[in-house]
């Protein structure tokens, strides 16, 4: 015998259930008429929207919507008459303040229990997260595009200005191999950071390691905090001196060392600019090791001399000078600090870095 009072109970269960449910989503879900007026209003509705239940209960679901998207609703509604859904239409709601927001929405029919479509079942989801993380995407992608064409520039140029001054294909092979990887090393720096820059001190450190003989070299000046176009040309100017020296400079010698320098001044009309000197101390050359006349940093057409006297400076805004003596080598660099640290950030608090 089926007792009547317990399917009403299961019925009241049922919909008691589905309530809860409803009403505990971390979606928006919201129930309107044919004529757009809402209908039901959930507590994740309230926190993305704005509106308590009071507030939306009775208006129209054209207050979510900008003005210039109202007809996307006249849609939406025309699909639900014909009984059609709405699946994950990505667009803009506005909420309460007038601020808006990304969402995701589906819609559904509603019927009665004659079958007839009395209105529309509509789930928000919230998808801001997604669409920044899809710009901050999309302007990657810019970069890195910019970036590499960058780097394609640099390396035809290297591999131009290499190819006139090398007669022997393995010494230019190994010339533009070791120049790449410089490419790389400051490239790899920019990566670790996620392109915010890179730390002056590491970035000497990093392209005068595979040289060895780090107990001969110093470096002293404020902790800076590099611009990615200041990392890159800096660097091929630390390669290039490094190589130098290693070949026929302080670190070919016995006793020869190298001291790297840098300070941040006020020069005139207050503009504050960045000094760097490297500065080599040479020792006693041995006779194997001592430059050939016609290469290295010394030698006026050598492509680590436009380096240091016309790619570097032009490509930070600024100058630089080259002197070669008996004693030693010096390179001076002069530049406004705004084409080299990154805004806000590097000498402010004025602490140095000795080692």
């Amino acid at each position: 015998m089926i007792n009547p009072g317990g399917i009403f109970r299961q019925d009241a269960d049922a919909d008691a259930r589905l309530a809860a449910i409803v009403d505990s989503s971390y979606d928006a879900i919201i129930g309107k008429d044919l004529n757009s007026v809402i209908t039901d209003w959930n507590h994740a509705a309230e926190r993305m929207f704005g509106y308590s239940a009071e507030e939306a209960i009775g208006q129209s679901i054209l207050v979510l919507i900008p003005e210039h998207m109202h007809n996307e609703e006249t849609e939406i509604i025309g699909r639900i008459r014909r009984g059609e859904g709405v699946g994950s239409l990505e667009t803009t709601r506005k909420r309460k303040d007038g601020s808006l927001i990304a969402v995701s929405i589906t819609v559904s029919p509603i019927k009665n229990s004659a079958g007839e479509i009395v209105g529309a079942s509509q789930i928000a989801r919230d998808i801001t997260p997604a669409k920044e993380s899809e710009r901050r995407i999309r302007l990657l992608m810019r970069e890195v595009n910019h970036r590499v064409k960058n780097q394609f520039a640099v390396i035809l140029s290297m591999v131009r200005e290499t190819s006139k001054r090398s007669t022997d294909p393995s010494e230019f092979e190994e010339m533009i191999r070791a120049r790449i990887m410089a490419l790389s090393r400051s490239h790899d720096l920019l990566v670790t950071s996620e392109w915010a820059g890179a730390s002056l001190f590491d970035l000497v450190q990093e392209h005068l390691k595979p040289f060895g003989h780090e107990d001969r070299i110093s470096l002293s000046g404020p902790l800076l905090t590099l611009q990615s176009n200041a990392v890159q040309n800096l660097g091929m100017a630390f390669h290039e001196l490094g190589t130098n020296s290693s070949k026929y400079g302080a670190l070919a010698s016995e006793g020869g060392r190298i001291e790297i320098t840098w300070k941040v001044e006020t020069g005139p009309e207050a503009q504050r600019r960045f000094h760097l000197l490297w500065h080599e101390i040479s020792g006693t050359v041995a006779p194997a090791r001592k430059a050939p006349e016609r290469k290295g940093v010394g030698e006026r057409k050598g492509f680590g001399t436009v380096v240091l006297q016309r790619v570097a400076p032009q490509s930070l805004s600024g100058s630089s000078s080259l002197e070669r003596s008996p004693d030693g080598l010096k390179w001076t660099l002069d530049a406004p600090l705004e084409a080299i640290v990154v805004p806000q950030l590097g000498a402010e608090d004025g602490s140095d870095f000795k080692g």
